[in-house]
């Protein structure tokens, strides 16, 4: 892809001048005003539906081979205004980017944990931009390199290196490699023993695998070439030819995603089908991978589990009877007969349970209480005598660290809040005593300097909605501060209020940084979520707008300088938000934003539209279409003016097609009545999660602040 992409710059060169030309006026940076931006051509479209046409005039921005030099010339006329546009205050981007990079602790390492005869460990080296992954022989201490990124990437534009999982012998690692950001993998697999790496020629799978007992037998998942849908399970002994690999199961169903992994006792091979309201899991005893797949229990719609297997009987969590989940447990013997189940933890309207971790003697839940994410104890030998893991601050967030080993009293937890980074515990579940493993190091902080607390806004309908905030110790609740507000509100994913060492930058120039936690994700529980998704979606656009109500009404902000930023369905939000309360916000970012709701769904061809019916709906149904286009973002543009905004994308994204936002920025400019800059930025290099380097990541981050901070000029207070 690199060649290619260098290609096409080389064949380009005359067409983006031209175009550059005809788009957009000659000026100087400190010029550069919003009427010298690209002027996309307006070419009329008409997409047909059961329910009516709509005429797209910006359709022709849509090139899946990513290749016509016409569409390749926009976005780099596009590419071209925004760097005009931002060499204004390239300075302060740098300062910026300076302050990211002293908060890296650059010779960083992960906790490790044991695995047989070994510890296992990820390292960072200064001035490198990716991991090195490495174990040690407990025994002679001798340390070997299994392997490092920074050499793998060596010469590409981007490189993505996912699910490095070491046979049970330890004697070969697997491990999945993209250098194109499109999430579409290439299995290599490399010797221990010799230290020889093969690039199998497995390409188009997901990043999925799991490994047979036979140390030689690996599981994987093959996506569709065209909708990158997860669809096949492919059975691949190493070393053998590509076409050697074999189909063991093929879903059917394409609102199924699809996954493969081990049991934490290594003694299964699960696959593991889900779609937003169901799923299903077949298992298969690693030790006999040529035998047939058992189901834990068929799909059944609105139906959700996960297990894991210990001692002869499956550990499930599942939302069977209990919208919140409770845990069930059931024999091997048993699989495929969910009258079986037996209950183990009860379920409960107040908590939400997340994940579970299964132990020997005791079962470990990730749960939410009153939104907030904790860690519980429960002994087998008497459930009812659970404890909670106890927190001080009044809002963070507990999650399990890697637990490989079942056969043992301590569970590994991380905690972390606004204020505090990241802190790896070692947990005793019989005698409650905790160990620090490592309490993350960030130069150039003191968490003394900062204050973190819990509001709550309250929605039209009286719901209330908790919000997260982060500032200084001196912020005075005045009504003065600027605001960044934040929120994401889809698919039942929780805005966590992690440690997040970059935002600091606006903190330390007078920020309140706040998260919303708005109906979408499951912060206050599954219903959380139902009232956030198909047709009660307007509640994630509403709640975000109250939540901006709220902090500007109790003087946590000031009402001419609030900033949101949300990224994918985030970036739905920030569409949505625009439309609907265009004059509450100075500024917003929205980053790979889904914004063309209803083309994008009626669709199927576009990758993953078909997984999404049960979030949306299907804009083949009257009411869904109805509903749908009533709030899509591109839909819903219209003669008004606009906050200042920042649109990145990336050509590659598998997620998010480059093209949404491309053609909602380019409607903007046709109808917005205002001068405020509309920035888009296309990485030409990258896909849905942005630049692979770490320090790639930072050097995006610096660029939005730098944009939010020069919108406010003298009204930032200088650091």
């Amino acid at each position: 892809m690199l060649s290619f992409a260098s290609g096409v710059r080389s064949t380009l060169s005359l067409t983006a001048l031209l175009l550059l030309t005809a788009c957009q006026p000659q000026s100087t940076p400190a010029e550069s005003k919003e009427s010298d931006a690209p002027v996309a051509k307006r070419e009329p479209y008409t997409i047909v539906s059961p329910h009516g046409e709509r005429v797209d005039y910006y359709y022709w921005l849509r090139d899946d081979e990513r290749q016509d030099p016409e569409v390749l010339g926009y976005l780099n006329a596009e590419n071209t205004y925004y760097d005009s546009y931002r060499a204004d205050y390239q300075q302060l981007t740098d300062k910026i980017e300076s302050e990211l990079m002293a908060r890296v602790k650059q010779d960083d390492e992960s906790v490790p944990y044991q695995r047989g005869d070994y510890t296992y460990q990820t390292e960072y080296e200064e001035g490198q931009e990716y991991a090195i992954y490495t174990r040690t022989h407990i025994e002679s201490g001798q340390k070997e390199i299994l392997l490092d990124v920074n050499e793998l990437a060596e010469g590409e534009a981007f490189m993505q290196v996912s699910n490095l999982q070491v046979s049970p012998d330890q004697t070969k690692l697997a491990y999945m490699v993209d250098a194109i950001g499109r999430r579409q993998y290439e299995l290599h697999v490399k010797d221990l023993t010799s230290a020889t790496t093969t690039a199998t020629g497995l390409n188009g799978l997901s990043a999925a695998l799991a490994w047979a007992q036979d140390n030689e037998t690996l599981f994987l998942v093959e996506n569709d070439p065209q909708t990158l849908l997860s669809k096949r399970v492919l059975k691949y002994r190493t070393g053998a030819p590509v076409e050697t690999a074999e189909v063991i199961y093929e879903e059917q169903d394409e609102s199924f995603y699809m996954w493969v992994s081990n049991t934490t006792d290594r003694e299964y091979v699960v696959i593991t089908l889900q779609s937003t309201v169901s799923n299903e899991m077949h298992v298969l005893d690693a030790e006999t991978p040529d035998a047939a797949l058992q189901v834990i229990a068929p799909r059944e719609r609105d139906l959700q589990y996960s297990a894991d297997h210990i001692d002869g009987r499956w550990i499930i969590l599942t939302d069977y009877n209990a919208p919140n989940f409770q845990v069930m447990e059931v024999a091997t013997d048993n699989l495929g007969d969910k009258a079986s189940w037996r209950p183990v933890v009860p379920h409960d309207e107040q908590v939400f349970i997340h994940d579970i971790a299964v132990f020997s003697n005791h079962l470990a839940l990730n749960e939410r209480r009153d939104g907030l994410r904790q860690v519980r104890i429960v002994p087998w030998s008497d459930p009812s005598q659970s404890h909670v893991i106890s927190a001080d601050e009044p809002t963070y967030v507990m999650t399990f660290e890697t637990n490989v080993e079942q056969d043992t009293a301590v569970v590994r937890y991380n905690y972390t809040s606004l204020v505090t980074p990241t802190v790896t515990y070692a947990y005793n579940m019989a005698t409650r005593e905790s160990e620090v493993l490592k309490a993350t190091e960030v130069p150039n902080y003191d968490a003394s300097n900062y204050a973190t607390e819990r509001t709550w806004a309250t929605a039209d309908d009286g719901t209330r909605i908790p919000v997260s905030l982060l500032y200084s110790n001196d912020f005075q609740q005045d009504g003065s501060a600027p605001l960044y507000q934040y929120a994401y509100g889809s698919y039942g994913a929780t805005s966590e209020p992690w440690f997040r060492q970059s935002v600091f930058s606006l903190v330390d120039r007078g920020f309140v940084y706040a998260i919303a936690h708005i109906r979408g994700g499951q912060e206050m529980g599954r219903h959380w979520y139902e009232q956030g998704k198909l047709e009660n979606k307007k509640n994630t656009f509403t709640d975000y707008i109250d939540v901006t109500e709220h902090l500007v009404a109790e003087e946590y902000a000031h009402p001419g300088k609030v900033f949101g930023m949300g990224g994918s369905a985030g970036g739905l939000l920030m569409g949505a938000v625009a439309n609907m309360a265009p004059a509450k916000y100075r500024g917003l970012v929205a980053h790979v934003p889904f914004v063309d709701v209803v083309t994008t769904m009626l669709d199927e061809t576009i990758p993953l539209t078909t997984n999404e019916f049960d979030e949306w709906g299907n804009p083949q149904d009257q009411p869904y279409y109805d509903y749908m286009l009533s709030y899509s973002p591109y839909d819903q543009v219209m003669k008004q003016a606009y906050p200042a905004m920042l649109v990145t994308t990336g050509l590659h994204d598998s997620q998010v097609q480059y093209f949404e936002p491309a053609k909602w920025v380019a409607k903007l400019r046709h109808l917005k009545t205002d001068d405020n800059p509309l920035l888009f930025k296309t990485d030409m290099e990258a896909g849905h999660g942005g630049s692979s380097g770490r320090f790639a990541r930072l050097k995006q981050t610096a660029e939005e602040y730098a944009f939010i901070l020069n919108l406010l000029g003298e009204e930032a207070r200088p650091q």
